[in-house]
């Protein structure tokens, strides 16, 4: 997959929400495995499997004032945090507005539960 059309997509965040960008895609990029990322629909999202049936797993989303962070299936993942919100169909998500908005051993564990889902 295009992982440089990811990093081109947070080089070009302003200021904290490119430091947020920074401080989650390590998270990311070390519970998928190195192919999975790509520019889908305009952001950047993780994916497992083979072309053409490739499993959306998460993504990024850049806002005005903040970065969504979601999970196709979050509402499967246990959460004792709180901090997903539930959305559409089976999503759940996380605004990130800070840079310390990042947990990186919380956001570790919800892609691993999420990849596990997955292998199921």
């Amino acid at each position: 997959m295009n992982s440089s059309g990811i990093t081109a997509y947070l080089n070009e965040l302003e200021g904290p929400l490119r430091d947020i960008g920074e401080r989650i895609r390590p998270v990311i990029d070390s519970a998928l495995p190195d192919d999975s990322g790509a520019l889908w629909h305009g952001h950047p999202t993780w994916s497992l499997g083979d072309k053409p049936g490739r499993t959306p797993v998460c993504l990024l989303k850049a806002y005005k004032s903040y970065v969504t962070f979601g999970l196709w299936r979050g509402q499967e993942v246990a959460d004792p945090s709180g901090r997903l919100v539930s959305g559409a169909r089976r999503m759940a998500s996380v605004k990130l507005s800070r840079e310390d908005d990042v947990d990186p051993a919380l956001f570790s564990e919800w892609l691993h539960l999420a990849v596990a889902l997955e292998a199921k």
